[in-house]
């Protein structure tokens, strides 16, 4: 589960689930204790962050929607990780 990207404490991930309950592409974002899954248009499909947290995550995942596919698919055909910059 490589990291792709963080920013305020935020961290990103994205994992390989072969026969996941989630068949979209998405990521997880987790903050301390809280864990979201997103998918690639900033929806919180399942789990949950605080507010803040998740309107950053959302607009992160507005800005990079094109990295994100591309680093899904990287990931998921070759294991090839691709880093995404985090917000400033």
């Amino acid at each position: 589960m490589p990291i792709i990207s963080q920013f305020y404490g935020i961290l990103i991930y994205i994992y390989k689930e072969i026969y996941s309950q989630h068949n979209t592409p998405h990521f997880h974002a987790k903050y301390a204790e809280f864990e979201g899954v997103y998918d690639f248009e900033g929806n919180l499909i399942d789990g949950d962050l605080p507010k803040k947290q998740n309107k950053l995550v959302e607009a992160w995942c507005m800005l990079h929607t094109d990295e994100l596919n591309a680093a899904w698919t990287a990931w998921n055909e070759s294991g090839e990780i691709i880093k995404i910059e985090g917000l400033r």
